[in-house]
């Protein structure tokens, strides 16, 4: 085992939690917030929708499997969400100095050294996810030796410019063209897309998208405040008006409700695992579904034309929103989820369907 470092995490109260140094050995700061999965530590961490946050991982064995082989598929990384890590820091109980898996090309830990990530271990993530859960997420810093730096809210810059693609890129050749609007985009959503025969143009957030030859529109995940993103949701009316099938995921949930005339607010502490249960209202079905946002749609701000299409079973916040006549709908949680479930990966299904029936 290597010389280690003693490092801590300073709450905005005043709390503090001392461990040890695995990652990067540097200070940051951002929001703090926790995951409940078991797995998937590397798709989390290259999730973007986790820029600027100090990620505290509920689960007590981290790094035990390493970090995959940085493997190519239609020109995006086979075993990540996306090309690099997103998470400001990580916070863990226990991390395992020894990893073993088929695919491994490395640890963890040098994979956060890598990309000057800092990591914490040693911590009792128990207490300081209880803590979470009673004050909500709060501002955190990482903190080495007696260097002291700033506390920074990452919700008040815009994270999705800084996380979106800067240009135009076509993926596939199927006969079905589905732009991809890029707030923030998991690369599965790509993956789900492509093998459903379709031609995906991945665009900038930014960007008008109405000017391209679609067939349909998928509007992605991704980080911090939707209210950030006026661009976006002033394209989305445009897109609206067209009339063509629109698929958002996440935060493109709440920009295609905003889009529509609904307000958002943020979650006390937010929904991050693999785990939660939603039911698809007016049925008694459930699906256990991933989750990774920390802002919501108000239901009571949507309009006639408009009804919720899923529903949170533990805090009865919104899951997704439908059109009562035409092809637009969306869900707050991940259908496209990796490392899993796939419960409701059918959705694309029902996207390329309406697609279909819309052609």
């Amino acid at each position: 085992m290597p010389e280690l470092k003693n490092i801590k995490l300073v709450l905005e109260d005043g709390t503090v939690f001392e461990g040890k140094s695995f990652g990067f050995h540097k200070s940051v700061a951002g929001e703090v917030v926790f995951n409940t999965a078991m797995t998937g530590y590397t798709e989390s961490l290259t999730d973007p929708s986790y820029e600027g946050q100090i990620l505290v991982a509920t689960y007590p064995l981290i790094g035990n499997y390493g970090v995959p082989q940085a493997e190519m598929e239609n020109g995006i990384p086979k075993f990540y969400e996306s090309d690099r890590i997103h998470i400001a820091g990580l916070i863990v109980s226990n991390y395992s100095f020894e990893h073993s898996h088929w695919n491994a090309k490395g640890s963890l830990s040098d994979w956060l050294k890598e990309h000057k990530v800092p990591g914490i271990f040693g911590i009792d993530t128990r207490e300081l996810t209880k803590v979470l859960r009673e004050k909500g997420c709060m501002l955190g810093k990482i903190e080495v030796e007696d260097e002291t730096i700033e506390f920074n809210d990452p919700n008040k810059t815009n994270l999705v410019a800084k996380v979106s693609v800067k240009e135009k890129t076509v993926y596939g050749n199927g006969k079905h063209k589905v732009v991809l609007v890029d707030t923030g985009a998991k690369y599965n959503i790509l993956r789900c897309l492509l093998k459903r025969d379709t031609t995906v143009i991945r665009v900038p957030w930014d960007y008008d998208f109405t000017t391209e030859d679609y067939d349909g529109v998928m509007l992605s995940n991704g980080p911090g405040n939707p209210e950030m993103c006026e661009k976006t949701i002033s394209n989305i009316k445009k897109a609206i008006a067209i009339g063509k099938p629109i698929f958002g995921i996440c935060l493109g949930n709440q920009l295609l409700g905003m889009a529509s005339g609904a307000s958002t607010y943020k979650l006390k502490y937010g929904h991050r695992a693999h785990n939660h249960p939603v039911i698809k209202v007016g049925t008694d079905t459930c699906y256990i579904t991933s989750q990774n946002h920390g802002f919501a749609i108000d239901t009571d701000t949507l309009s006639a034309d408009w009804e919720p299409y899923f529903l949170n079973i533990n805090d009865k916040t919104n899951e997704g929103i439908k059109h009562k006549s035409k092809p637009f709908f969306s869900t707050q949680f991940h259908p496209e989820a990796s490392g899993g479930p796939t419960d409701t990966e059918f959705l694309f299904d029902e996207f390329i369907s309406l697609i279909e029936k819309h052609n």
